[in-house]
């Protein structure tokens, strides 16, 4: 925790007073956190951005996992994936959802895109109830995307966006929101106002070498925190995603 000295007018003397330091969570992801000094800020709304294949789900599921290793409650909201069979995949990490979901620490929603619509005309409806009874803490919605396309003009999606942001903001949770495509930003299509809104924005890369392909993540912005402004890879294992910390130089060209 910082500290500074200001005047004080009665005495004339110095005093210290001090600096709130900025509070964390853990991302769960090996590596990361020591990128963006020690985790995402709590009551944060963070965008994870990235194709297919490149880990996005397991990204989130370790995020909320590292959440129910601090006795957390944990919300997952899916528009496309059907609750069994995504157990299943995730299983091949290691990670037992269903026994987790019995214990009353991890909540699965599979919602479509026309509901959350819905929820935001209703104020929270249903999602907030969740939220608000079962004290959850962290909160994924995987994907973003599905919800974009319910809007066709700008203004719409602006003001859907706005909507859920401050339904989040309301209900301090710790947020992750993942969108499927390009992160490379002439080929990127998540809206103006999703990019700004966000507290923090992840981009996934999964780029074709001469033998094989490779993963890559770069931290674009993270409000209030000293981020590596690098491009680090990636891998994926049966024990999930493990970042490394060392710099990869020459592989993204903007």
């Amino acid at each position: 925790m910082k500290k500074k000295k200001q005047n004080n007018k009665k005495t004339g003397k110095l005093k210290t007073v001090k600096k709130k330091s900025t509070k964390r969570v853990s991302t769960g992801i090996k590596g990361l956190d020591a990128l963006i000094q020690g985790g995402f800020v709590k009551d944060s709304i963070n965008l994870l951005i990235g194709g297919s294949g490149c880990g996005k789900s397991i990204f989130s599921i370790q995020f909320l996992i590292q959440g129910i290793k601090n006795k957390e409650k944990v919300l997952y909201i899916t528009f496309e994936e059907k609750k069994n069979g995504f157990y299943e995949n995730i299983k091949e990490v290691g990670i037992d959802l269903e026994k987790l979901e019995k214990l009353g620490y991890f909540f699965f929603l599979e919602y479509t895109p026309e509901k959350v619509k819905t929820m935001l005309e209703e104020g929270g409806g249903a999602i907030e109830n969740i939220v608000l009874s079962k004290k959850i803490s962290r909160l994924v919605i995987d994907s973003i995307t599905s919800f974009e396309l319910l809007f066709d003009k700008e203004i719409e999606k602006r003001e859907a966006v706005l909507s859920l942001f401050s339904l989040l903001r309301k209900w301090q949770v710790t947020a992750l929101l993942t969108y499927e495509g390009s992160p490379f930003i002439e080929k990127r299509a998540t809206s103006r106002v999703l990019d700004f809104e966000s507290d923090s924005m992840i981009l996934l890369y999964l780029l074709r070498g001469k033998e094989e392909r490779g993963r890559y993540l770069e931290i674009l912005k993270m409000r209030g925190t000293n981020h590596s402004l690098h491009t680090h890879a990636y891998s994926i294992s049966k024990s999930g995603i493990d970042v490394s910390t060392e710099k990869s130089q020459g592989i993204i060209n903007k």
